[in-house]
């Protein structure tokens, strides 16, 4: 068996359209959709991330704001810069690139957005509502993560859903979205024991753990849908995920491809937390 690829860009295409969409009928109130990206510094990485935010936002009928700070931007000048865009009613989404530079508390930007701007639902309060199931901005890669397994027909409910990785962007948002969406959910993590044997047994296998190749074939249960959220860079310079994507393929059903899998979903993920938030700022 030769597994069905999930194509990424396809899906994040359709999301942007319904993105379009809404912010025309926004605009059409009066109501143009703002995001705002802060990036600290020069990293490569970063400076890619962002002009592809700019692009979608382009895409997509939403204004975008590129504010960018100098490597040695103090800790103060950010919050600074992030209390002015929260308090400014013409932006509704703020997003902080990260990674920041080391000298600068991650937490406390997070913090200083306010939970209706904050559209990469980072914030503590957006988390605690996702926790207990109120309405929030959801974070955007593990939102991604379940559209992409929705659009294969599988239904979530009462599968057995192991993902790989705990940490506070990916993992433990992705478990709570496919608790939420009723499923039997095991995380697993560097000090877990039997983790072939419990990956083995996943209906849906979500791997974020930042290893290339990690998940390997005797860990895929035949017929499974596998999302790899991995995006690791090879010293050959081409991009890898968590998974050994040709070897999982001839065993899971469905399977995402790095790239073009689950980092274009992140992005469009964005852009409807973005329109939302003008949506819910103009209702007042």
């Amino acid at each position: 068996m030769k597994a069905n690829k999930i194509d990424g860009k396809a899906l994040a295409a359709a999301v942007k359209a319904e993105a379009a969409r809404q912010a025309a009928e926004l605009k059409a109130r009066g109501v143009t959709p703002c995001l705002a990206v802060v990036l600290v510094g020069e990293d490569p990485a970063s400076q890619v991330y962002v002009r592809g935010k700019i692009s979608d936002c382009a895409q997509c009928g939403i204004e975008s704001r590129s504010i960018r700070l100098p490597e040695t931007a103090t800790q103060a000048e950010l919050l600074d810069q992030v209390r002015a865009l929260a308090a400014d009613p013409a932006v509704h989404g703020i997003l902080v690139q990260l990674p920041l530079p080391p000298r600068i508390d991650e937490k406390a930007v997070i913090e200083a957005i306010p939970p209706e701007k904050d559209v990469d639902g980072f914030s503590p309060v957006n988390v605690g509502r996702m926790q207990i199931g109120e309405p929030c901005y959801l974070p955007c890669t593990p939102a991604g993560c379940i559209r992409m397994i929705e659009s294969t027909g599988t239904s979530i409910a009462g599968k057995r859903a192991v993902v790989i990785g705990r940490s506070n962007i990916v993992g433990k948002p992705a478990a709570l979205l496919l608790l939420a969406k009723d499923a039997t959910v095991t995380i697993c993590h560097s000090r877990t024991q039997n983790l072939k044997e419990i990956c083995a047994s996943a209906d849906i296998l979500v791997a974020a753990v930042g290893k290339p190749g990690f998940v390997t074939a005797d860990m895929v249960k035949p017929g499974a849908v596998v999302i790899d959220v991995g995006i690791n860079r090879g010293a050959d310079g081409k991009l890898r995920g968590d998974v050994d994507f040709d070897a999982a393929a001839e065993k899971a059903a469905w399977i995402t491809p790095v790239p073009g899998g689950v980092g274009p979903m992140t992005r469009a993920m964005l852009m409807l937390n973005t329109v939302e938030a003008a949506r819910r700022a103009a209702r007042g």
